[in-house]
């Protein structure tokens, strides 16, 4: 029997997703590059509640971009097809359309995971990894050097601003497994957190003297750049004054959209995110972060709630999932 599928449709900004039944993807829309994905798990980024309640789109829309499931449809003899099989265990990110109970899903921008890792723990990793990936590596960002198994030490900092985030998290994990010597800034609380993913130096982001100490700390041999991992214009702002103060020409990443270029000092050079240039990288080995909380396991009724507790709590060290029934 041929599955139905449900969506949390936005049928216009400012207003809560309503659950209704939405298109099942057909091998013609699948193609040659698309899975058809049965979603167990999906997970909420604060970019989630943030396109909820902004005027950017033709509505009515499907917003959502992590998910965790099992491939359902592959169109037989196409390119996905020499990679992912019916029932193959997946993590992947979409450009939005993520929440719906079967999602189409470029083959690129998905990977397998082992069959002992939960759904609920894959699902926190497609986008922070992606992200992070993109901010630290790609070319017309700070283009470090890619992480390897037994990566010699460069000797090299790279200072990771928001480590506790679930883009932070990732970040940090990413920048060791490549060599460098990670600096970050994270409350007091979660020093411990991150000094576990890797940091061999934290700094507390509310201190009144931070970036000056941080500029200092950096001056103290090669930095390699700045990536803002968290923070949106307040953590851009801060990474500009710690660039602008250190005696070395630093480059400086955000994952955040720059509001107000007045604020960014003059001499200072700013990379920021812009859609479409990122794929999913390599399964590597490191830990699930940051770990995930589990908000509801209603499925897409629970989406909603999720979202609205995003937006009311400053998350971090933790990743609110949903999970399917």
């Amino acid at each position: 029997m041929v599955p139905i599928n449900r969506a949390v449709w936005q049928d216009t900004f400012g207003v809560p997703g309503v659950v209704r039944e939405s298109s099942l993807p057909t091998n013609d829309e699948l193609g040659d590059h698309k899975v058809l994905v049965k979603v167990y798990a999906w997970a909420i980024n604060p970019c989630d509640h943030i396109l909820q309640d902004r005027n950017m789109f033709k509505y009515p829309i499907i917003l959502g971009c992590d998910i965790a499931g099992v491939v359902e449809n592959v169109v037989p003899g196409s390119t996905a097809a020499s990679n992912f099989r019916i029932g193959d265990r997946i993590l992947g990110c979409t450009a939005n359309n993520g929440f719906q109970d079967y999602v189409a899903l470029e083959d690129k921008l998905l990977t397998k995971v082992l069959d002992d890792m939960a759904y609920r723990d894959a699902v926190v990793l497609g986008l922070c990894s992606a992200t992070s990936a993109m901010f630290l590596f790609g070319k017309d960002y700070l283009r470090l050097d890619y992480p390897r198994i037994g990566a010699p030490k460069k000797g090299q900092s790279v200072l990771i601003w928001g480590g506790s985030s679930a883009v932070g998290s990732n970040a940090i994990q990413l920048a060791t497994a490549a060599g460098y010597d990670v600096i970050t800034t994270c409350s007091k609380k979660n020093f411990d957190y991150v000094k576990r993913l890797g940091a061999v130096d934290v700094f507390d982001y509310t201190h009144a003297e931070v970036t000056a100490k941080l500029a200092e700390e950096l001056d103290r041999g090669e930095c390699a750049g700045i990536f803002v991992a968290a923070g949106l214009e307040d953590g851009n702002v801060m990474a500009c004054e710690i660039a602008s103060a250190c005696k070395q020409t630093l480059n400086l990443s955000s994952s955040s959209f720059i509001g107000n270029v007045d604020n960014i000092p003059k001499g200072v050079n700013v990379k920021q995110p812009t859609a479409g240039n990122f794929k999913a990288p390599p399964p590597l080995s490191y830990k699930v972060a940051p770990p995930p909380l589990v908000v509801s396991r209603n499925g897409l009724e629970g989406i909603q709630e999720a979202i609205d507790l995003m937006k009311k709590d400053r998350i971090s060290v933790t990743k609110l999932v949903v999970e399917r029934p």
